[in-house]
């Protein structure tokens, strides 16, 4: 059989333009067909980043929210101390020991700590033969010396089988470019003390070892103390060098009763710690000396010093710049100690002369004044600011909350005019005695004249008594008389020429007083 192909028609032969339109419509869709594919693209992206910039700031928002809760909760501080805990763990299971340290100042650089002393004295009687570098000082025996550990020295000591360590070292002070009259004591190094022990042994060291070591700093102490006489050289700061003036009550020129009253009195003071707190004051005392040049202020501050075993502090303030500086230095003295003021009436203008000196100067310059008055007028006015120390400010120097800082401490001021003084200053309870230090009285003259020359009677005596009754003469120009100058001077002599002395004085008082008459005549 013959197979039949099929018979195919073959199309219609198509023009070619219309073939190229046919191709050119083609390519133009799709060409219109990828641009839009290609913008709705663009704007698939443009929203997505829109929605995840959305997104992140609400992420943001929401973050600071919580964690401001979070931070209200303080649950960063309890992670924190959490981190902290386990750490010092972690560390006591590597070095399980534990540190004090002792400063040398309480309260910043105002007070010297009595803690760090006490261990200072402890360590340089205890632990000083095992430190190899140490520091030397001069003690109460002349042929003594107190030791104490140098920077960087490390000791140990032994207590009821339990083992410390001590090493003393010392940081340089931050800087005080904008505070320079805080003067030497901010420049100092400050030096510590740091103590290292096991943890299993925290009870005995705090509970028994370190109050025995304070009482056996305290006993080193008292065995070798030196008596110190102390002054401000700059605002703020104590400079004292050692206090060795000879002068005691059996030695200082005064009538017997009245020495025995003030003796009696420091006496009640030194041991009336109880009744001060009793009572509910702080354990301080103020006396007022004054009179003449000469009659022996100082003398007595030397004798109650010495009566007492106190320190002195002598406060010059002309030397201090303002209040606080005042309170500086008073809360740096210690106990046992008496404060002294010395010729109050000329360290400061307290008694409002000051005001009147200015008001003069306001006046004067109403009129009309010379520059030569007005130069002398500036530099009054430039040395007035040198200290501003004001009245109010040694009133609670003296009597105010900060006076109670401390006990066992007497307030002295001597005064040559006490009627210049503010009466507000020397009333009682801030100068609580007063005790005036007058002219060589005849009692006082037989003191002099056995502890001079020992002699206890002499022609001469009635003679004395009666000069002494009419002329005015210091214990100091009396003394000054009796003392003897060669070695030929003996007792008679020595009587003679202060009988000559009285005498003399005795003529100018009278020519003072006929000159006066004869003025008061003419005029």
């Amino acid at each position: 059989m013959c197979d039949h192909l099929p018979i195919t028609r073959l199309p219609m032969q198509v023009p070619r333009t219309q073939l190229l339109g046919r191709g050119l419509a083609v390519w133009h869709g799709r060409r219109r067909a990828g641009e839009e594919e290609s913008l709705e693209m663009e704007a698939s992206s443009v929203w997505s980043g829109l929605n995840s910039g959305v997104v992140l700031s609400l992420i943001a928002v929401l973050w600071t929210v919580v964690w401001q809760n979070l931070h209200h909760l303080q649950l960063q501080q309890t992670f924190g101390r959490r981190m902290s805990r386990h750490a010092r763990r972690l560390t006591a299971m590597v070095d399980p020991y534990l540190s004090l340290t002792f400063a040398e100042y309480d309260g910043g650089r105002m007070r010297r700590s009595d803690a760090y002393e006490e261990i200072k004295a402890y360590l340089g009687g205890t632990c000083s033969r095992d430190a190899r570098h140490l520091r030397a000082e001069g003690g109460k025996d002349a042929n003594k010396l107190v030791l104490s550990m140098a920077d960087r020295e490390e000791v140990s000591d032994d207590f009821q089988g339990a083992r410390v360590w001590w090493l003393a070292y010392s940081m340089s002070p931050p800087r005080t470019d904008g505070f320079p009259w805080w003067g030497a004591a901010a420049q100092e190094d400050r030096r510590f003390y740091q103590l290292f022990f096991l943890e299993r042994h925290r009870e005995l060291v705090l509970g028994t070892y370190l109050p025995r070591v304070r009482q056996m700093g305290r006993d080193a102490m008292l065995q070798n103390r030196q008596r110190k006489l102390f002054t401000n050289l700059s605002t703020s700061h104590w400079s004292h060098v050692v206090f060795e003036h000879p002068k005691t009550f059996a030695t200082l020129a005064m009538d017997p009763v009245k020495k025995k009253e003030i003796m009696d009195d420091l006496d009640m003071f030194k041991n009336g710690k109880e009744y001060h707190a009793r009572v509910g004051k702080a354990w301080k005392r103020g006396y007022l000396l004054y009179g003449p040049p000469g009659t022996g202020k100082s003398a007595m501050i030397a004798a109650m010093a010495n009566y007492l075993d106190y320190d002195i502090y002598d406060i010059e303030l002309t030397s201090v710049h303002s209040n606080s500086d005042l309170r500086k230095l008073f809360i740096g003295t210690k106990s046992k100690s008496i404060i002294v003021i010395e010729d109050i009436d000329c360290s400061l203008d307290l008694s409002g002369a000051r005001k009147n000196k200015e008001t003069a100067a306001e006046e004067d310059n109403k009129d009309g004044s010379s520059p030569a008055s007005d130069k002398q007028a500036e530099k009054t006015k430039k040395a007035d600011t040198s200290s501003k120390v004001t009245l109010s400010g040694l009133l609670n120097f003296i009597d105010g909350l900060w006076s109670a800082c401390g006990s066992e401490r007497l307030i002295v001021f001597t005064t040559n005019h006490v009627e210049k003084l503010d009466p507000a200053l020397i009333r009682r309870g801030r100068m609580d005695k007063h005790i005036e230090m007058s002219y060589c009285g005849y009692e006082a003259f037989k003191f002099l004249a056995e502890t001079y020359l020992g002699v206890v009677s002499h022609e001469l005596f009635d003679v004395i008594r009666e000069l002494l009754q009419e002329v005015n003469m210091t214990p100091a120009d009396v003394a000054e008389n009796l003392t003897l100058k060669s070695v030929d001077d003996v007792a008679h002599s020595c009587l003679t020429s202060l009988v000559r002395e009285l005498q003399e004085a005795k003529k100018r008082m009278a020519s003072q007083g006929n000159g006066e008459g004869e003025q008061g005549e003419t005029q």
